[in-house]
């Protein structure tokens, strides 16, 4: 046996075995006890116990929490959102969610108009404004750029280090602007 397949056998670590996972926990506990409580945060003095185990109790919600009432996205939601790109454009999704979808936060919908779009980050797109056929016509231009360039990633076109997603943008915006 050659020497580094010695030195790989001693490496390995079992983690099926119960030792493996006590040393786990011993060291996440010690984590705990030195980070978690902090003097200046009184709060934080429940967090975990004596032992370095977690308080459950500590992560529950207080008793006089309102539950937040469950939303959907739907195609209703997604019209809306595009009838405010239309009105409001790009960037105004605070007035959007104000006007069109109270229930929805403008950030919420800054990340759906990401997906609407195909491209995550919006800021080419400032005060753009387009009715649901622009719309779909920038998704797939950015799309068939992310695909071009190995960069479309959960649905929307990004940015890639060597600035080529960037430069085919701005070919794409001279021959066909948005």
């Amino acid at each position: 046996m050659s020497s580094n397949n010695t030195i790989q056998q001693q490496n390995e670590v079992d983690v099926t075995s119960t030792e493996f996972w006590q040393q786990k926990q011993e060291w996440a506990k010690n984590m705990r006890l030195q980070f978690s409580r902090r003097p200046e945060f009184p709060e934080t003095e429940n967090i975990i116990d004596d032992k370095g185990m977690l308080n459950q109790q500590y992560f529950e919600p207080p008793k006089d929490a309102v539950p937040q009432p469950e939303r959907k996205w739907g195609d209703e939601e997604k019209i809306k959102l595009l009838e405010g790109i239309e009105k409001y454009g790009i960037g105004h999704f605070r007035e959007i969610s104000e006007t069109l979808l109270p229930e929805w936060s403008g950030n919420d919908l800054r990340m759906k108009a990401i997906r609407i779009m195909g491209r995550q980050n919006l800021q080419l797109y400032k005060e753009w404004k387009g009715d649901k056929d622009a719309v779909k016509r920038e998704y797939e231009r950015n799309k068939e750029i992310g695909l071009r360039f190995g960069t479309w990633k959960g649905g929307a076109l990004v940015y890639d280090d060597d600035g080529h997603v960037l430069k085919a943008i701005e070919e794409s915006n001279l021959i066909n602007p948005p």
